[in-house]
């Protein structure tokens, strides 16, 4: 487990970071509203020269940023809808799967399917300062 606090101008550089550690796979987005969630994948995407304009997926609970960076959010509809529709096959393809408002029970059943995923806890301290814990599960 590492954690960071960061301005939101010095976001690129702790995305780098991580990105370099954790180059594919499932990134697990938590925090209060507006914690800083889309503003971490806008940076992910932008830090991957991905031209895409990055809206949370609230609604449509999946966005595709080029050919291979996944966005969903499941703050709507929870796991259990997630599961009954199939979305966990999305999970495991090749790329990188940025969900936010994952939980603990979605974290279990990656790690007991051997897909590889990180939590990222983002806690905001000041109005262009965030906490970054991030965890390392099944890498």
């Amino acid at each position: 487990m590492s954690i960071s606090t960061c301005r939101l101008d010095e976001l690129g550089s702790f995305v780098k970071d991580v990105l370099s550690k954790f180059p594919s796979g499932v990134v697990i987005l938590k925090g209060d509203l507006a914690a800083g969630k889309t503003t971490f994948v806008k940076e992910v995407v932008s830090s991957l020269h991905v031209e895409s304009e990055v809206t949370s997926p609230t609604f449509s609970l999946q966005q595709c940023y080029g050919d291979s960076i996944y966005h969903y959010d499941m703050y709507n509809h929870g796991l259990e809808h997630f599961i009954a529709l199939g979305m966990l096959e999305e999970l495991d393809k090749d790329g990188l799967h940025l969900v936010e408002w994952g939980d603990d029970e979605l974290v279990k059943i990656l790690d007991s399917a051997e897909i590889k995923n990180i939590t990222i806890q983002i806690t905001k301290t000041t109005n262009d300062t965030r906490e970054y814990e991030v965890k390392y599960a099944h890498t």
